[in-house]
């Protein structure tokens, strides 16, 4: 069963989690002085409308109607009842999740990369360049990109660059410029490759890399598609639409509201705008949130909490988070998405106050809950959706357990149809837990 709006339901407003949050964020630290970050230091890299919004209080800041002409194109994205996987499960919770897999670039990624873009054209900039890890971020900033008419160059992450390479043929459709990560074109690239040629990449060194070629190119400003504060909050777009779906669907608040976890993107969209009723922020009474990460790259589940860079030559400025440390490369996992070594402070901040749990999965586990949800509902999710998944099953098989009608909502943040190759690998044997 599907629950969908018309586009003039879409939210003209972002909302701003900050004022929420069980204690106020640390500032950026400057990597040179030591000193907090101000607006002037990240003026090279980012438009100055996207700093006002990364330090901005405001409870909601609006959606410039550019923006919104664009975001229509596939918003609002449906609510879907997983009716078919309840029915699988035999389990008397309800399971909803958002479709964000009905975007152009198929995940919900474009939300900020159209945003990102608008903002940087409005400041005169004609070129961007940015990281990716399985690619989602990369081709949805291609799009963006292409929609405004910016050059876009990515620095894909190489084990995905050589998985994926359909991803790379979706940016370059869309006129991104990609090479493998580490590549010779940066000093932070060669780097890394005269220590290690045959490196499987991070996404900590594709961002040093995006951040040295926006440093060093007058015209380019450094583009991100998760972590820093205006990424979460262009993504909150989805969890708003969700609560006015889960209305329409005869639905209060839902128990426990699950995403996977790399940077904190997909996951932040769906849950920031029901922190204000969560169960931390309420004492027990409200929704759980849950961070779901792979156990190859366990930052929120094993990580210190402390500060440290987000790449991995120590370029950018130090962010108060859980991190496995900037220089640690994650095995070559199928989830792209999700291996990077920090995690984004508004979730961070979450976590280690008690209000959004964090578990981990092997990618074997993962895969089993990917097949079961293709096998009942029938899209194939990606490797980082499927992540999600498997928490939602097993949240529906506790309820089964002990007999309560739990809602269940997590967000579908992409498709899988550029992953089979992962699906080729699990289905024959041949995935390996790490």
């Amino acid at each position: 069963m599907r629950y969908l709006m018309t586009p003039d339901k879409t939210p003209s407003a972002w909302f701003n989690v900050a004022p929420h949050l069980p204690e106020p964020l640390s500032p950026p630290i400057h990597p040179g002085t030591g000193e907090p970050v101000g607006p002037d230091d990240l003026a090279p890299l980012f438009p100055m409308a996207l700093i006002a919004q990364e330090m901005s209080a405001d409870p909601w800041i609006d959606i410039p109607g550019e923006v919104l002409d664009i975001l229509r194109l596939w918003r609002p994205t449906p609510l879907v009842r997983a009716r078919r996987l309840e029915a699988a499960l035999d389990t008397p919770a309800r399971i909803y999740f958002k479709d964000e897999s009905v975007s152009p670039a198929g995940s919900h990624k474009p939300n900020t990369a159209v945003a990102q873009a608008f903002y940087n054209k409005a400041e005169g900039i004609g070129r961007i360049s940015t990281e990716t890890g399985a690619g989602q971020w990369g081709s949805a900033l291609a799009f963006a990109c292409d929609q405004f008419g910016l050059e876009c160059f990515v620095y894909m992450v190489a084990a995905s660059y050589h998985q994926k390479p359909y991803r790379r043929v979706m940016m370059e459709t869309w006129g991104g410029q990609v090479v493998p990560s580490p590549s010779d074109r940066t000093q932070a690239g060669k780097a890394v490759l005269a220590r290690d040629p045959d490196t499987s990449g991070s996404l900590g060194i594709a961002i040093s890399e995006a951040v040295e070629d926006a440093a060093t190119h007058p015209d380019t400003h450094y583009s991100l598609g998760s972590v820093l504060n205006h990424v979460l909050l262009h993504q909150t777009v989805i969890g708003l639409e969700a609560k006015q779906q889960l209305e329409q669907a005869g639905e209060g608040l839902p128990d426990v509201v699950i995403g996977s976890c790399g940077g904190g993107s997909n996951l932040a969209g769906l849950a920031l705008p029901f922190v204000p009723d969560c169960a931390g922020a309420r004492g027990g009474s409200g929704p759980r949130l849950v961070a779901v990460e792979p156990s190859a790259c366990p930052t929120l589940t094993e990580g210190r909490f402390e500060y440290d860079f987000g790449d991995e030559a120590g370029m950018t400025p130090k962010i108060l988070m859980y991190t496995l440390g900037h220089e640690f490369i994650p095995p070559p996992i199928h989830a792209g998405g999700l291996r990077y070594h920090g995690d984004a402070p508004i979730i961070c901040n979450l976590v280690k106050n008690g209000w959004m749990e964090a578990v981990a999965y092997p990618q074997g586990k993962v895969f089993e809950a990917a097949v079961q949800f293709a096998r009942s509902q029938g899209p194939i999710p990606a490797p980082e959706t499927a992540h999600a998944i498997r928490a939602a099953i097993d949240e529906a098989l506790a309820a089964k357990e002990v007999g309560e009608e739990r809602v269940i909502l997590f967000n579908y943040s992409g498709h899988g149809l550029l992953d089979l190759g992962a699906y080729d690998s699990f289905l024959h044997g041949q995935l390996v837990d790490v």
